[in-house]
């Protein structure tokens, strides 16, 4: 049976901990495809690394260039977002993979670029064997009732300035 993990929260660390259960699910051979909604930003290690970690993992983004903020997203980041759903029911039954990692979907609901109702109709379409991972701020109450795994994650303590030379970008 698959399980639905769910990361929420306004800390740091959402996608990380998602990606280490990608990690993990690669460790073991088994086929992941993570779809990053309002990504597009390809200088990360989670998409750097993906050509290395290859057949057992694949990233996908659907994000407008550059960061415009929460406020003006439009249609064409509505467009985006229904792609990128489009996008990951096609992968279900095309590659049907151990872990689908839905990254940001949870803020792409809040802002009213998915409907609840979709992603949940969407969820219940998921292959037994599949777990799914849905992270993002803001996540609707339907999503977290929905998921077995729920986890807030939320800044105890943070650097006012963020050195990102080591590679960790959040």
């Amino acid at each position: 049976m698959g399980y639905i993990y769910l990361y929420t929260g306004t800390g740091a660390g959402k996608t990380t901990n998602a990606l280490g259960l990608a990690l993990r699910s690669v460790g073991h051979k088994h086929k992941v495809v993570i779809i990053q909604f309002l990504k597009w930003w390809k200088n990360t290690g989670e998409y750097k690394i993906r050509k290395m970690l290859a057949p057992y993992y694949e990233i996908h983004q659907f994000g407008r260039k550059g960061w415009h903020g929460l406020s003006s997203l439009g249609e064409e980041d509505k467009k985006l977002a229904r792609k990128a759903l489009k996008f990951a029911e096609k992968i279900v039954k095309e590659k049907k993979p151990h872990l689908l990692v839905l990254d940001e979907i949870n803020l792409a609901v809040y802002c009213k670029l998915l409907d609840v109702k979709e992603v949940l109709e969407f969820l219940d379409k998921i292959p037994k064997k599949t777990d799914v991972v849905l992270t993002g701020r803001y996540a609707p109450k339907e999503l977290i009732e929905r998921a077995e795994f729920v986890n807030e994650v939320k800044d105890i303590k943070y650097p006012e300035k963020m050195v990102t030379t080591k590679g960790i970008q959040y």
